[in-house]
């Protein structure tokens, strides 16, 4: 016993240099971090953008709106307007010379009409900055304060995609901070009702800090390479959280459940290692192939958060399979102390539940009912998900009173053509010089454009770069058909449009593109792995349509909330763009897909596990519900509390993950496995476990045992 502790100490010992060490790395791995990436990449749009910077035509990084103060001058309105231009001039040839400015442009330096406000008492400069999307968003303050220092007298505000994501960034850190000062006693007060111990409550809480906090520098590694958004930090946590609760309370229910009938702490832990800690193993498989498939989708935003899952949830699993166990090791009968709810607790953890056994026996009486009335549920949250509509994040995430997100809908309101309802067109080719004025006669007749002009003819007489300014906003259906028209129009030459519609557009269908195959990996992924699970075929499939019955009511609603904006009031007041983001859609869809395996491979275990004890079908069902219930309700609740907390976020995007985060494991855990899988799987009987590769046998796994037999 001594090797044993003395293995135990040196476990926890090295759990805790590893945090340690990830701490001191955890500010540079921050900093390596970027924002963005919600726009797929390799598409027409992204060629564009290219090609136009590269033709001397680039995408402005800040928007610097100039303007006269209000109430510091009677001018008339020639005079303002005269100042106004005076000032933009000298703001112009101020940032020319900034080292970390690229190019800079206004109305005064290209005539461009469309940089000029439909009353003219408003110009707009236009910046790209040098360096990286992190360089930028980091200089871009600097930037805007040399511009002011520019024109002291007048009013600038700043906006566009640089300075947008640099408030999203401020506001996300700020939020998180007060969402988990919000969350913190919440779930400790869980915790220690789901865990029946002060002591116990916290181990869960160390698993997951060390999986988060480890997963940190590695993401800043994988920053070195790839475009990780910070978002991703946010996601391993909710995921790691989840996870860490799950693996923890399941490993912990069956150590109680094993010394409960006289076996010592080593022979249960054994024990757990072995029925839980196998479904904790294939739990974490599941979940790392549930967010791998997302890196089929060309999102870099996406990518990153898939990315951070898939770590986390190994991490997770690593910890709970060794260190947790360390952990009790060393405590012994300490990891039970302190229960400041032991008076009125009536079971403990691992024991059964009597409402979830009653529950089950209901159930599974009258499986068709049950699971005909879950089916119906989940199919009415279900419909409103064939209307949503795919979009991308920009400024609008923030509040409307938010500086970006002001200035961004002043810029919309007062200009004829704001540069985001512009469309970058690039035509190469020989004849792309000559046929510029006809092909630009063209596209002003497409329906949504209002104005089209020449900007840029390459030297060499091979290219020409057009503007097209259309009429709706970028991520609205009329400006997606204006897109195609414009590329539909015949050109003299190969046509690349770009431009923030373009975006959103390649974006939606790269996404709904990628999605056949993430399917066809996903299914062939977790049914390989369930499959060796249960050594059965049908509980596997029966899994599968089940997860997605309870991913259709969770995006229901979703679309209901957010899209349609009917949660606005309830949730906090956020701009409703009508449109749900591709990435972040997605991103819940995996996490919800990975929660509904997680707690499906337990129940399954359990159930598995009775029917080999007991052989009867129905007995296996209820007692495997009863075992698990009340575990799967407590770990969705943690997952709850701690996901919607971001509710409290000012950032609608935020208020996206961690409500459709909690909805899913919410609904998940309770409707799906509490109802509709034992309804299933009563119908089913012992087909359950049939297996093609099982030559005799009509069932199963293994040999039952005679009913009572242990």
């Amino acid at each position: 016993m001594d090797a044993m502790r003395r293995r135990a100490w040196l476990v926890v010992v090295s759990a805790l240099l590893a945090a340690v060490c990830a701490g001191v790395l955890a500010p540079a791995a921050f900093s390596a971090l970027s924002t963005g990436g919600a726009v797929a990449t390799a598409t027409e749009a992204t060629r564009a953008r290219g090609q136009a910077e590269r033709l001397g035509v680039p995408s402005p990084d800040l928007l610097l709106a100039v303007s006269q103060r209000t109430g510091v001058s009677r001018r008339t309105g020639g005079e303002r307007e005269a100042a106004v231009r005076d000032g933009t001039t000298a703001m112009v040839r101020t940032l020319a010379g900034q080292r970390d400015v690229r190019t800079v442009w206004s109305a005064q330096t290209t005539g461009d009409t469309w940089l000029r406000s439909k009353d003219g008492h408003t110009l707009l400069v236009a910046v790209r900055l040098r360096g990286t999307d992190k360089e930028r968003k980091q200089v871009a303050p600097g930037v805007v304060a040399a511009a002011r220092s520019a024109v002291p007298g007048m009013r600038v505000e700043p906006s566009g995609e640089v300075w947008a994501n640099r408030e999203i960034d401020e506001t996300i850190e700020r939020d998180l901070s007060r969402a988990e000062l919000l969350a913190a006693p919440l779930l400790f007060v869980l915790l220690v009702f789901a865990y029946g111990s002060m002591v116990s409550a916290l181990l869960p809480l160390f698993v997951a800090a060390l999986a988060i906090g480890c997963t940190i520098p590695v993401l800043g590694l994988l920053a070195q390479v790839a475009d990780v958004s910070r978002v991703a930090v946010n996601a391993a946590s909710a995921i790691g959280f989840g996870l860490a609760v799950d693996y923890s309370i399941f490993l912990l229910a069956r150590v109680r459940e094993e010394t409960s009938r006289g076996a010592d702490l080593h022979t249960a832990l054994a024990a757990a290692r072995r029925s839980s800690g196998r479904s904790v193993a294939f739990s974490a498989a599941a979940v790392t192939v549930c967010l791998a498939t997302a890196l089929v989708v060309p999102v870099p935003m996406l990518r990153a958060l898939s990315m951070a899952g898939m770590i986390v949830t190994v991490l997770a699993a690593l910890v709970a399979l060794t260190v947790l166990p360390a952990c009790l090791r060393l405590l012994g009968p300490r990891a039970q102390a302190w229960d400041p709810l032991a008076r009125w607790r009536r079971a403990r953890t691992g024991d059964g539940s009597r409402f979830w056994h009653r529950t089950a026996s209901a159930v599974t009486v009258r499986p068709l009912l049950a699971g005909g009335l879950a089916v119906l549920l989940l199919a009415l949250l279900a419909v409103p998900f064939t209307h949503a509509r795919l979009g991308i994040v920009d400024e609008r995430t923030l509040p409307s009173s938010a500086p970006a997100a002001a200035a961004a809908e002043r810029v919309r309101a007062e200009f004829t053509a704001p540069p985001e309802r512009l469309l970058t067109v690039v035509v190469t080719g020989p004849r792309a010089t000559g046929g510029a004025p006809a092909y630009a006669d063209r596209l002003a007749r497409v329906q949504g454009v209002t104005g089209v002009r020449v900007v840029r003819v390459a030297p060499s007489g091979g290219a020409v770069v057009l503007l097209a300014a259309t009429s709706a906003a970028p991520d609205t259906p009329e400006s997606r058909t204006a897109v195609r028209k414009v590329r539909q129009t015949p050109a003299p030459g190969s046509v690349a449009v770009g431009g923030r519609a373009a975006e959103v557009l390649d974006t939606a269908d790269a996404v709904l593109g990628a999605l056949p195959w993430c399917l066809v990996l996903l299914a062939a992924g977790l049914l390989g792995l369930l499959s060796a699970f249960t050594r059965s075929l049908i509980a596997p499939l029966k899994a599968l349509i089940v997860a997605a019955a309870s991913l259709g009511a969770s995006l229901g609603a979703l679309v209901i909330l957010f899209q349609d904006g009917h949660g606005s009031a309830v949730l906090g007041h956020f701009t409703v763009t009508g449109t749900l983001d591709a990435s972040m859609l997605l991103f819940v869809l995996f996490v919800t897909l990975a929660l509904s395996v997680d707690y499906e491979v337990f129940l399954l275990g359990r159930i598995r596990e009775e029917y080999v004890r007991c052989g009867d079908n129905r007995t296996s069902i209820i007692e495997g519900v009863a075992r698990t219930g009340r575990l799967m309700t407590s770990a969705a609740a943690a997952v709850a509390i701690s996901t919607a907390a971001m509710a409290t976020s000012h950032v609608a995007l935020l208020k996206f993950i961690g409500i459709g985060i909690a909805l899913g494991a919410l609904v998940d855990a309770v409707l799906v496995r509490g109802v509709l899988v034992p309804a299933v799987m009563a119908a089913l009987g012992p087909a359950n476990w049939w297996a093609p590769a099982r030559t005799r046998s009509p069932l199963l796994i293994t040999t039952p045992m005679k009913k009572g037999g242990r």
